[in-house]
């Protein structure tokens, strides 16, 4: 922790996936975070896992859904380490116009029931609908940075807030 800011990766290189994560599982809530990724080399990218679960190998990792950040992909929802693409995708044009690159952004995910939905900086980018019924509803919620790069991000004012 750095000024009120949880920092993930080095400036000076990430040779993996990196996961902060809850120490229990939420199914229904809204959770909103600020963020700012700056990066040099590599894939500079990060992301806000929900509905995850850790899995064994390699143990660094998670797999369930990702909120992503940078590289192109903010605003989009991807499946780390489970169906490993995207599942939905933010329009490239509204992204460009609301992120704000290596300055702090907001962030807010709402999951209720099969539904996820993403905001960026105050703007809806996307609403997913889960429907798969073996995919559980529930998991935990873990901060990421991502491998292979020279970055590093900040995320700080971090509120969840539980739906019934």
């Amino acid at each position: 922790v750095v000024d009120g800011a949880i920092v993930g990766g080095t400036l000076l290189g990430s040779p993996r996936n990196e996961f902060l994560a809850t120490t229990r599982p939420y199914r229904n809530f809204v959770l909103k975070l600020e963020y700012k990724l700056t990066g040099t080399t590599g894939f500079v990218n990060a992301g806000v896992q929900v509905r995850s679960v850790r899995i064994a190998a390699p143990p660094n990792e998670m797999s369930g859904y990702q909120a992503d950040i940078g590289a192109g992909h903010s605003g989009s929802l991807y499946d780390e380490s489970r169906r490993r693409r995207f599942l939905a995708r933010a329009d490239a044009a509204q992204v460009l116009r609301l992120e704000r690159v290596g300055e702090w952004n907001t962030y807010q995910i709402r999951c209720d029931g099969p539904r996820v939905e993403l905001w960026l900086n105050g703007e809806k980018t996307l609403t997913y609908v889960e429907d798969d019924p073996t995919v559980v509803p529930a998991g935990l919620i873990a901060l990421q940075i991502h491998g292979n790069c020279q970055a590093e991000v900040r995320y700080r004012n971090l509120t969840i807030e539980e739906l019934p």
